[in-house]
């Protein structure tokens, strides 16, 4: 069993920042990917950010130079930066991990972005 419990969204204005938070629990190791995807209204849930245990990082397009995607490994925990947010960013954020049993995901968390 692995668990995964978002914290850290919410409402912001146009250009605000927010910073998600993602911790871990259960069967699982430091060497496990982790990531965020995001699903907004009407849309199919796609990638945002995904880093590999060794810090490696990919980003969707659409964030980059603007999502920073971080993992303290002694926590558990990944996070994401987001910064000069934009209305199209507001979607509900999901975290993802990837262990040997699979891939799990998190509750959800709403991030809202107001013009």
């Amino acid at each position: 069993q692995v668990q995964l419990v978002e914290s850290g969204g919410g409402w912001v204005q146009a250009g605000g920042s927010l910073r998600l938070s993602c911790a871990a629990s259960g069967r699982i190791s430091s060497i496990n990917p982790m990531g965020w995807y995001r699903q907004a209204p009407g849309k199919q849930r796609e990638l945002v950010a995904r880093i590999s245990s060794g810090g490696s990082t990919n980003y969707a397009d659409s964030v980059k130079g603007r999502f920073t995607i971080s993992r303290d490994n002694a926590k558990n925990t990944v996070y994401l930066q987001m910064n000069s947010l934009k209305p199209e960013d507001t979607a509900v954020y999901y975290c993802m991990i990837v262990v040997v049993s699979g891939t799990y995901w998190g509750q959800g968390t709403q991030v809202t972005v107001s013009s």
